[in-house]
């Protein structure tokens, strides 16, 4: 078979797949199919885009194509070691398959595509070209500053806004594509979107007004449902994959892409519920569930804008030796090392996992200590630290807790971001879908109105860090006075924040600096003169022009 003729598909035959090839007809082979395509979609990419590559079969015969037939693709660039790729089947019936492969520099690529199924086997060469384009590559762990991030390609330094979206893709289409457009708008360059969890309402977590509608269905199917109404017990096959909930992940990826937002994989939310987890403790970790994690990776990997989690609340139903097992298989199945990590409460065991490329947590700058004092430091990141206005009606009574506010969360985010850390919000989701006015959904689902403007605040503090090099600074409480948070590069630049207002008091280093205040509830600048100092010691600023919180930057000349 490998070594069949194999001639081209004319161009005007295929205007959009520049590459196609024919397999001759052959006689029939056990489990053989019977005719077979490969092209690919575009002569020449981006960096950092895809090049894909479709096998087609007609009349397929593998019992199951998820587990009885293996794609796989090997990219070389010229001059440059080859890379292999891991292959995906995206049809139920077994009539299609594809290999992408995201190149990272520019240059002359060939590639090597195989399907294998049994002793059959059909082998595809190509060719395409890696053009330098703006395109941002995957976030990465800074190596000079290795407590923050930067995308590849670029070099530029990250800094993490994100936002929090479980079931953002039990929305409809119209919907997905309305709320990633919103959440671009009001700065956030995450969200967080989990692939497999399902319940009744959003009564599970205490947000009663969030209900399931015509457009929202409140689960996400990673497996096809004997019983995909059953919420407690949806009859999954996970030796095969729902390809149609796979093809809408894939065009909210490509949205969130274009928009600039990376999107954090949850391979799991709620995982102790009923309906959720089709393994139990009794299969974890076995052959179906690595499956499910590999055919993760290998569709989505591709694409620049995806990170990694290996799950949500990892200990309420699974173990450490599970955790460290499924962080390794996607980086083993990730040709790109996408970052990655696990969310859960308490201590995080997984310091020293070279899988885990950062840290997330609930408290932040005793954690930042505790990371360096392992030698391996590693972004730290609070992902939860209670979503805005949540729980809406705590212990049966109908009033919010004004602990929770929006405005609290923002002071906390600038509290976190102060500890040379980083955070993760999430919207109130008392505004409902399906009850009251069906505008929101907030943290549950990623879907918001107008009058919810928590995240301005947040687009405000991205703005003002961005306005310097913030990766060079490191907190100084030791420098700081009573009241005031201090981040700083000794004699460089210092940022004081000042969350019950007064004065900002540190100690300075001598010399002339520019300084600056911020208001972090409009995003306003105010110069103030020259600040001059002739020796190391205590240095006060003006008062703040209100009882609200401020921000100092003060830069060397």
């Amino acid at each position: 078979m490998d070594g069949t003729t194999v001639r081209p598909i004319a161009r005007a035959q295929l205007p959009f797949l520049l590459c196609a090839c024919l397999l001759a007809p052959a006689p029939p082979l056990a489990a053989a199919p019977a005719l077979m395509q490969a092209l690919q979609s575009a002569p020449s990419v981006e960096c950092f885009d895809f090049v894909e590559v479709t096998v087609g079969l007609q009349h397929p015969d593998a019992p199951n194509p998820f587990t009885d037939v293996k794609v796989t693709g090997e990219f070389t660039r010229e001059g440059g070691p080859p890379v292999r790729v891991a292959g995906f089947c995206d049809a139920e019936d077994g009539t299609l398959y594809r290999v992408r492969y995201m190149p990272s520099q520019p240059g002359n690529y060939r590639y090597t595509v195989q399907l294998q199924q049994g002793k059959f086997s059909f082998k595809h060469e190509g060719r395409f070209t890696a053009t330098a384009g703006r395109r941002p590559g995957p976030v990465r762990v800074d190596p000079e500053h290795p407590l923050h991030f930067v995308r590849d390609g670029t070099g530029e330094h990250w800094f993490w806004n994100s936002t929090t979206a479980y079931q953002l893709l039990a929305w409809d289409e119209d919907t997905i594509a309305q709320s990633i457009e919103r959440l671009a708008q009001l700065g956030a360059n995450r969200i967080r979107v989990a692939i497999c969890g399902r319940t009744k309402d959003g009564t599970r977590w205490n947000e009663p007004l969030v209900r399931r509608t015509r457009k929202f269905a409140f689960k996400m199917e990673p497996w096809p449902a004997a019983r995909p109404d059953d919420i407690e017990d949806p009859g999954y096959d996970v030796s095969r994959f729902n390809v149609a909930f796979f093809k809408k992940a894939e065009s909210m990826l490509r949205l969130a892409r274009e928009r600039g937002i990376v999107v954090s994989i949850i391979f799991y939310v709620d995982g102790a519920d009923k309906g959720v987890d089709p393994f139990g403790k009794e299969r974890m970790g076995g052959p179906d569930e690595e499956r499910y994690y590999r055919y993760v990776t290998a569709r989505f990997s591709a694409f620049a804008n995806v990170m990694w989690d290996v799950t949500n609340e990892w200990h309420l139903f699974r173990d450490e030796a599970w955790v460290n097992r499924m962080g390794s298989v996607i980086k083993e199945s990730d040709p790109y090392l996408h970052i990655a990590s696990v969310h859960g409460h308490g201590e995080f065991p997984f310091r020293r996992a070279a899988w885990a490329d950062f840290a997330m947590f609930q408290f932040m700058l005793e954690n930042r200590r505790q990371q360096a004092a392992t030698g391996k430091p590693k972004p730290q990141v609070n992902e939860e630290y209670g979503y805005e206005d949540h729980y809406p009606f705590p212990w049966g009574e109908k009033r919010l807790w004004p602990a929770r506010i929006g405005d609290s969360r923002r002071r906390l985010a600038w509290e976190i971001s102060m500890a040379g850390c980083y955070q993760t919000t999430g919207e109130r989701a008392n505004d409902g879908t399906g009850a009251g006015p069906d505008t929101g959904g907030g943290w549950v689902n990623g879907r918001g109105d107008d009058h919810m403007t928590m995240l301005i605040g947040y687009r405000h503090m991205a703005q003002f860090f961005t306005s310097f090099p913030w990766w060079t600074l490191d907190p100084h409480e030791e420098l700081a006075g009573e009241g005031t948070l201090l981040l700083a590069e000794p004699g460089k630049r210092y940022v004081a924040y000042l969350p019950g207002s007064g004065a900002a008091r540190f100690q300075l280093a001598p010399g002339s600096y520019l300084a600056r205040w911020f208001n972090p509830r409009s995003g306003a600048w105010a110069d103030l003169p020259e600040v001059v100092q002739s020796a190391t010691g205590w240095w006060s600023s003006p008062p703040a022009a209100d009882a609200g919180d401020w921000a100092l930057l003060l830069e060397a000349k």
